[in-house]
């Protein structure tokens, strides 16, 4: 079997979730990259900031993609607080697959329910 390609988890940076912050450094987004990037990450996964996902309105929104070969997920509505656990979970699993697709059983309850997008491999 191949090596899968390596992971980037994307977690967008400008999100307020609909705080009147006016930090920037203490915007909900910026907390959860922080968050994230002190994680204990599986190797090959790379935590990038990214500025606005436009998803907006729908909470801290996280990208999880690796490689022409996985699919790539769009996650909704995460709280910097809460939430990084289930993010580390989810993206340990996605991190251990070929093509990107957990089993819908094997995912965190939260990326159950607030998957934003699902996009194809760009070989497929």
């Amino acid at each position: 079997m191949t090596e899968a390609a390596p992971v980037e988890l994307l977690v967008c940076t400008t999100c307020r979730r609909g705080l009147p912050v006016e930090d920037d450094a203490q915007r909900p987004g910026a907390l959860l990259h922080r968050a994230l990037s002190a994680a204990e990450l599986p190797e090959g996964v790379t935590v990038r900031p990214v500025e606005c996902l436009s998803n907006c309105d729908q909470g801290c929104s996280i990208v999880l993609r690796g490689g022409p070969a996985r699919w790539t997920f769009v996650y909704e509505n995460l709280n910097e607080a809460d939430d990084v656990a289930t993010i580390v979970e989810g993206v340990t699993k996605y991190h251990a697959t070929a093509d990107g697709l957990v089993p819908w059983r094997e995912r965190p309850v939260h990326f159950r329910k607030n998957c934003a997008a699902r996009i194809p491999p760009i070989g497929a």
